[in-house]
């Protein structure tokens, strides 16, 4: 009886999970052919790739280009008395084949994906040239920074770790404080402290202002407008960079001047926290110190010396009132003196 002949089979569609193009450089280097005589067997029609095999060569060709990523089919070959013909265009890829077959016992895993495979020099899940893929992982870690020496070298750096180069621009641990200015951020404490300390260097300039009345009201005039001016300055600085450290455009803080909003909009910048870290604004602003947060303190104390002041002051006033009326009642004219014997017997 004469033994089944079988035929490989493909009808130009790649394995499931395998890229087609994946699929053309694989058959392109198993056939020893270029791309452009592959891409004739991916026109949509059955092509019988090797006939006339028995079926353990039959087995072993399907293997070997089920492998390539080829989804190829066997199947019994009537006329196994046809085969094709090897030409200079067309080598015959039973060499190739056998090759590709004979190496499947050995198997790799990729060194970017993990894919299990044969052994070969491309991964036939992702695509990539391993020795250039592994290449370029060592180029990269020798670049990078030796983190082994920072932390005393108990960590080797590994040719296929990722590479840890640095995106974006280094940050600094906290932000540059600068009062006359719009970039930046201050917390609520800092804002509070700066508020008191602008109300009391003001002071000592509202007592310049009052004296130079006395030597020209103009000078006077200047002197306000000036004090004035550098008194809002100030104010929209920090008051922007309040506003930066709570992640807000700095143009918010114009609703101050809206009426009703501008009131909650100030307790918001009073007592809503800043964000946690580095935000667009910028680093995080640098600790308290023990200076600021006095002054915070201070001026939390103001409203409290004003209510004080304002109950105070009254009862003071009235009892002062109250005492000089009773020294007035005790100066009245006195009763008539009692007459001297002397005068009486007169």
């Amino acid at each position: 009886m004469t033994e089944a002949r079988y035929k490989i089979v493909f009808d130009g569609q790649p394995m499931p999970g395998v890229a087609l193009e994946t699929v053309k450089e694989n058959l392109a280097r198993l056939f020893k052919s270029d791309a452009d005589k592959i891409e004739s067997l991916f026109g949509g029609r059955s092509v019988a790739l090797k006939r006339d095999l028995v079926e353990a060569e039959a087995d072993k060709y399907l293997a070997a280009l089920q492998r390539a990523g080829a989804k190829v089919r066997k199947e019994q070959d009537v006329a196994a008395g046809l085969s094709l013909v090897a030409t200079d265009d067309h080598p015959e890829p039973a060499t190739a084949a056998a090759e590709a077959a004979a190496a499947s016992n050995d198997s790799m895993s990729c060194p970017k994906c993990g894919h299990e495979q044969p052994k070969a020099a491309e991964c036939q899940a992702c695509g990539i040239i391993v020795d250039k893929y592994l290449a370029r992982q060592a180029q990269l870690a020798q670049e990078a920074p030796q983190e082994g020496a920072s932390n005393g070298g108990s960590a080797a750096t590994s040719p296929y770790a990722p590479p840890q180069a640095q995106v974006g621009e280094q940050l600094p641990e906290f932000g540059e404080l600068k009062v006359f200015g719009t970039s930046g951020r201050i917390g609520r404490v800092r804002y509070l402290g700066w508020s008191m300390a602008l109300m009391l260097a003001f002071l000592p300039i509202g007592g310049v202002i009052l004296g130079s009345y006395a030597l020209s009201d103009a000078l006077a005039g200047l002197l306000t407008i000036a004090a004035c001016l550098a008194l809002v300055v100030a104010s929209v600085c920090i008051g922007v960079q309040r506003l930066h450290d709570m992640g807000w455009s700095g143009w918010l803080w114009l609703l101050n001047f809206v009426p009703v909003v501008g009131s909650v909009f100030a307790l918001l910048m009073l007592f809503m926290p800043g964000t946690d870290g580095p935000n667009r604004y910028g680093p995080p602003p640098p600790p308290n110190s023990r200076a600021v947060k006095v002054l915070a303190w201070l001026i939390i104390l103001v409203p409290v010396i004003g209510i004080v002041a304002a109950i105070s002051i009254p009862a003071y006033q009235d009892y002062v009132m109250r005492a000089q009326m009773g020294d007035a009642a005790s100066f009245e004219q006195p009763a008539e003196a009692p007459t001297l014997e002397g005068e009486s017997a007169e």
